[in-house]
């Protein structure tokens, strides 16, 4: 699974050819989420309420990007990596 972002120890990965609706995966420590990406959501999984502020931070800040990403993946095309947050 492709990593397309990572910051404050928080892993942003992708999968090529995976299931609708568009999300991503969440990894910090033992946390793992699924986050839709529009509208976005925690679709699956558990994670602490400070790492799901910053995922959705994050994620409203590139949602275009994320959506280009998921539409890359579905066709096999390399990924892009997105900005982190700062």
């Amino acid at each position: 699974m492709p990593e397309i972002s990572r910051f404050f120890g928080i892993s942003i990965t992708m999968n090529f050819d995976d299931h609708n609706p568009p999300h991503f995966h969440v990894q910090y420590g033992d946390q793992q989420g699924i986050v839709r990406i529009a509208p976005c959501t925690l679709m699956d999984g558990r994670l602490s309420p400070r790492v799901l502020g910053l995922v959705m931070e994050w994620a409203a800040l590139h949602q275009a990007e994320l959506e280009a990403n998921w539409n890359r993946a579905r066709s096999r095309r390399p990924l892009e990596r997105i900005a982190p947050l700062e």
